[in-house]
């Protein structure tokens, strides 16, 4: 059996959603809100630079998968952090800035919705939120210690911080009356010399919540990018159901003054095709490096499910032109580092 958006057996369907697929997700550039609020300029000459870029990669496309190459466009608002501003500016602002420089934006994405998914919001048949940060941290496997642990340091699942090694002796504890040499930071699975990447997934504070002190838990950009790039991916189900189904928007519809009436994922054009997709390119400024250098991290200690694995890879045997796909999701994820800061 094959079709446009992928294969899966009967019995299966029923146990795990399958997420429809195009060949590549392109992401087309990020800005911070106060750059879209104040230097519209800014904006409308990146992504000029960017409309050729798109036609490069979706033609490069082209070549790999055939003339028939599926391939969608998206761009991640990041409300999360900047939840106070009103979104009818900024998306305003921002597809307006598409429009005039012929930008092709198929599908708009929150921030926010990477930390959390409502259902009544996002159209997915659940009872309550899906909280996909916390879901996503709960299968995170850390590097194991080479030598026993000192208890210096709690494990990540406590301290939402993430390495791709073993720390420095700064970390361990000293003995009474003795003072060790220093030892530096080591990279696990180094070749000739370590680049050593500690990451911080969250912090906790309290809160003040109806007169009363609670821990919130905040999310690093580093984390819910992470989980973004797992959902253009389609690599998140909770309990066998898909965790966000595009919502459709018409050029007519006004949107909402807070974001968190904003769907997770809002399908601006009718004719996209689907928003996850077996490789996914980020064209993303040069000050996202570190930001994408720890998301490969971050997502290389995630213990998938293999349920949703396997199946991926068969929509890919099965496709219309059949795609290897890489049981390592970083090796499904590529960059484009754009000039400037």
């Amino acid at each position: 059996m094959r079709d446009s958006v992928g294969y899966s057996e009967e019995t299966e369907r029923a146990r795990i959603d399958r997420v429809p697929l195009s060949h590549l997700s392109i992401e087309v550039g990020h800005f911070y809100m106060n750059e879209i609020a104040n230097d519209m300029d800014q904006v409308v000459r990146e992504f000029r630079r960017i409309v050729p870029l798109v036609e490069a990669f979706i033609a490069s496309a082209r070549v790999q998968f055939g003339p028939r190459a599926r391939v969608s466009t998206c761009y991640l608002i990041d409300d999360y952090f900047q939840p106070d501003t009103d979104p009818r500016e900024i998306l305003g602002k921002l597809l307006t800035a598409a429009d005039e420089t012929g930008l092709r934006i198929d599908y708009l994405a929150r921030e926010s919705g990477c930390w959390q998914a409502d259902p009544f919001v996002d159209g997915v048949p659940l009872d309550e939120p899906i909280r996909l940060a916390e879901m996503v941290a709960a299968r995170i496997v850390a590097e194991p210690e080479i030598s026993s642990s000192t208890g210096r340091r709690p494990p990540t699942a406590e301290s939402g911080w993430l390495c791709n090694g073993r720390r420095s002796s700064l970390d361990e504890p000293a003995q009474a009356m003795r003072v060790q040499p220093y030892r530096p930071p080591e990279e696990f699975g180094r070749r000739e010399h370590s680049i050593f990447l500690d990451v911080q997934l969250w912090s906790k504070r309290p809160e003040l919540v109806n007169g009363r002190n609670e821990i919130h838990t905040k999310w690093s950009c580093a984390f819910l990018a992470s989980v973004w790039h797992l959902l253009r991916l389609g690599m998140l189900r909770y309990d066998g159901a898909a965790v966000v189904v595009p919502q459709p928007w018409r050029a007519g519809d006004g949107w909402p003054s807070r974001w968190r009436e904003i769907p997770a994922v809002v399908q601006l054009n009718s004719d996209a095709t689907p928003f996850a997709a077996y490789k996914a390119l980020s064209m993303l400024p040069k000050r996202y490096l570190a930001i994408e250098h720890s998301v490969r991290l971050i997502l290389d200690h995630i213990d998938l499910d293999g349920d949703v694995v396997d199946q991926i890879i068969r929509c890919g045997v099965y496709d219309e032109v059949p795609v290897t796909v890489s049981r390592k999701v970083t090796e499904r994820l590529s960059h484009l580092l754009l000039d400037g800061s």
